[in-house]
């Protein structure tokens, strides 16, 4: 049995906030600048020694990429709403124009810091064998070789472009890359303007000959200023500069479209041509250059962002792989369940078995690739029903509804449209499955589906048996690799018939009339979320045990955000792991001091959701209600998303998810940061001498209990003893 302090301890001292109006909106953090502390969280992570080299250079790469999307997305909304003069404050009383300059301050901050990031990394990745060199650094043999490799790789596929009244300055795609060059003909010194887009069908970096066991790299822009001569015969650079631009990804739909995948694909092509919303320039541009891309893009100083360093970061991804595995965490094989194992791969015998509850990348996503290929070649199998929010290009899901089809089952596919950035993918998916034969919808026009469930209806002796899988992640066996998620796998009865309702209700507007295990949102969840809040601020009144403890992506919504508020002012002990935004404001007196926060940032994305309450006796206990959850606690998924949360009743499954996943993630110490009153969050401290608690360790090293077959029989540890 593992005991941790963090687990274990109280709650720190309330602070007294001065002035402080407990119903005003300074009691909410404002979102966007939640996300971008989650983002600094991030690239922190890209700074930490005790990550292995090459994986920090992974952190520097996602908190580029988060960034660009936040812009595209967040930002590109709340230019709009400023630019109609739209003055509606966000939660926390800021308008939209307010929350873009402290937005603008933030960010500038955030990407400083992602260049000096970079630098250090450079210098880390020299030293230990991997070097990213500039134009000066090459050797004469070097420029023989790229003069080679760019003639025959490269050159092909450029579109260097003049700019004059004779060819008017080129549209510049979203996170197109650009080099903008200032020349002059050699014979004569007529200048030329001109563009040299960088095209992102080739790779951001070249491989060089290595040298004494050193890795060499170039970037692209390095190469292109070097071959200059090639691209522009005649021509020399007097000046060039790089550029990037991001537009607004957000879609405007017809809410009366009358073919949904059709509307989809023309405003996928209008996106393409969106808003700018940033422009990167690198710094020292020369100025007649600097005044043709602004002019031509139609921005404003500010939308600039001078960049003393790479643009693009998000790119730098691809250096991750070029070193020695040294420089990589160590390899980590997901665990197939034991009882799986023991029923020689049968996933319906398994389940028939009990109940089994699969802890994403620790154990496989195979299993439930396994479930439905082997569903769609089980002749007893009558029927899928399947939701897709997200999936692979190649999905191995895909393929075992097209298989089921074309074996003659009936297969539903509930595909949602409206899944950001992956629009055009499930398009591409739904046309595929429409050809084998599925039925495929595509749910609420004015709400996503984001619920993830599977349900497989199997004849069994004289009557049907439904085999279901709820998740909190998506059908995606790449992203499943490093979110930490969790799949239920249950031939229970009653969930069967439950998510029949939900496909029922998604695909035929049948609103069940109730439900017996399940909540949805947007009719239910948010409700009986609130509704055990209050159970528990009426223990709390009455002298009985009370606690919570959640765990979520983002906590947002204000009705819950004031409930958990009353729930401590009762007396209610309230913890907290929110990966990335939190609005709420955890430990000031007299409102939030039984609350405490959390953030875990480390090797894999937490992504799981999961809620337990403590039904009186406090936690963990065996009485305990637990649930796990589609949704994050924010507006948008409990208002406007089909979304579950499924109350788990099977006794393992119950303290697997209360006594193993949820106590790990509140007793970790290596990979956390807590939230403080004013916002900010401070990294765990803990004794040099104190043991440390890793929670991803801590999973891969024991396996979920609920997948223990007859090789587990020792125990697998639990971080709590469970109260009665």
């Amino acid at each position: 049995m593992i005991e941790t302090d963090f687990l274990n301890a109280g709650f720190a001292a309330p602070t007294p906030v001065p002035g402080f109006d407990l119903a005003g909106p300074d009691r909410f953090f404002n979102r966007e600048l939640s996300w971008l502390a989650f983002n600094w969280r991030v690239l922190e992570e890209a700074s930490n020694p005790k990550v292995p080299l090459l994986e920090r250079v992974r952190f520097l790469a996602i908190s580029a990429n988060n960034l660009d999307e936040f812009y595209s997305v967040r930002v590109a909304g709340l230019r709009e709403l400023a630019m109609a003069g739209n003055t509606t404050p966000s939660a926390d009383g800021r308008s939209p124009a307010e929350q873009l300059i402290s937005i603008d301050e933030v960010a500038r901050a955030l990407m400083e810091r992602q260049d000096d990031v970079l630098g250090d990394l450079r210098l880390a990745m020299h030293s230990s064998g991997v070097s990213v060199l500039s134009g000066e650094n090459l050797t004469d043999s070097d420029a023989a070789f790229l003069e080679s490799y760019f003639i025959s790789n490269i050159f092909p596929v450029l579109s260097p472009l003049a700019i004059d009244p004779a060819h008017p300055f080129p549209f510049i795609p979203d996170t197109g890359l650009s080099l903008a060059l200032q020349l002059s003909r050699k014979s004569d010194g007529r200048s030329l303007q001109a563009l040299l887009p960088i095209p992102k069908q080739i790779e951001r970096f070249v491989s060089l000959p290595t040298v004494n066991g050193q890795v060499r790299v170039i970037a692209m822009e390095e190469l292109l200023i070097e071959r200059i001569g090639d691209i522009f015969p005649g021509y020399q650079a007097d000046g060039h500069c790089t550029f990037r631009v991001l537009r607004d990804s957000d879609l405007e739909l017809e809410e009366e479209a009358e073919d949904l995948v059709r509307e989809f694909e023309t405003a996928l092509k209008r996106r393409r041509r969106g808003e700018v919303v940033r422009l990167t320039l690198s710094k020292g541009a020369p100025a007649k250059l600097r005044k043709l891309i602004m002019g031509a893009l139609e921005v404003t100083e500010a939308d600039v962002i001078e960049v003393d360093g790479m643009l693009g970061l998000s790119d730098i991804s691809q250096l991750v792989d070029m070193g020695g595995p040294e420089l990589l965490w160590p390899h980590f094989t997901p665990r197939v369940p034991e009882r799986v194992q023991d029923h020689d791969g049968d996933m319906f015998a398994a389940i028939r078995q009990k109940d089994m509850l699969l802890h994403h990348p620790y154990e496989t996503f195979d299993m439930v690739i396994r479930f439905l290929a082997q569903a769609a070649r089980d002749p007893d199998v009558v029927a899928i029903k399947q939701t897709l929010y997200r999936t692979s290009n190649e999905s191995p899901i895909v393929a075992a509804l097209c298989e089921a089809a074309e074996n003659g089952k009936s297969v539903t596919a509930l595909v949602e449209l409206k899944a950001r950035f992956d629009e055009a993918a499930n398009i591409r998916q739904s046309r595929k499955l429409e050809r084998s034969g599925a039925h495929v919808v595509y749910g609420f026009i004015n709400y996503k589906t984001h619920a993830k469930i599977s349900a497989i209806v199997r004849r069994e002796g004289d009557k049907l048996v439904t085999y279901t899988h709820f998740g909190t992640g998506n059908y995606h066996p790449i992203t499943a690799k490093f979110y930490t998620d969790l799949s239920l796998f249950t031939c229970d009865a009653a969930l069967g018939r439950d998510a029949t309702r939900v496909f029922n209700y998604v695909g035929g507007y049948a609103q069940p009339d109730s439900l017996e295990n399940l909540a949805i949102a947007p009719l239910t969840l948010k409700s009986t979320l609130i509704d055990n809040i209050r159970a528990e601020i009426a223990f709390a009144q009455d002298g009985k045990p009370a606690e919570i403890w959640a765990k979520m992506n983002s906590l947002i919504e204000p009705d819950v955000i004031d409930a958990l508020y009353e729930a401590s002012q009762a007396g209610v002990k309230i913890s907290l792991v929110v990966r990335g935004i939190c609005g709420l404001r955890p430990g000031v007196e007299g409102m939030s001091e039984n609350i405490r926060v959390k953030s875990i940032v480390g090797r894999f994305l937490e992504h799981s959701r999961i809620v337990c309450f403590g039904n009186g006796r406090g936690l963990p206990s065996k009485k305990a209600k637990v649930y796990m959850s589609s949704a994050d606690w924010m507006g948008r998924n409990l208002n406007r998303r089909v979304e579950t949360l499924v109350e788990i009743t099977n006794k393992t499954v119950h303290a697997q998810v209360m006594s193993q996943i949820m106590a790990a993630n509140l007793a970790d110490t290596a990979q956390s940061w807590v939230l403080l009153p004013d916002g900010s969050y401070a990294r765990q401290e803990f004794d040099d001498d104190a043991p440390v608690f890793h929670c991803h360790r801590f999973f891969m090293e024991n396996p979920s209990l609920s997948g223990r077959g007859s090789a587990g029989a020792g125990d697998v540890p639990e971080l709590t003893h469970s109260k009665d």
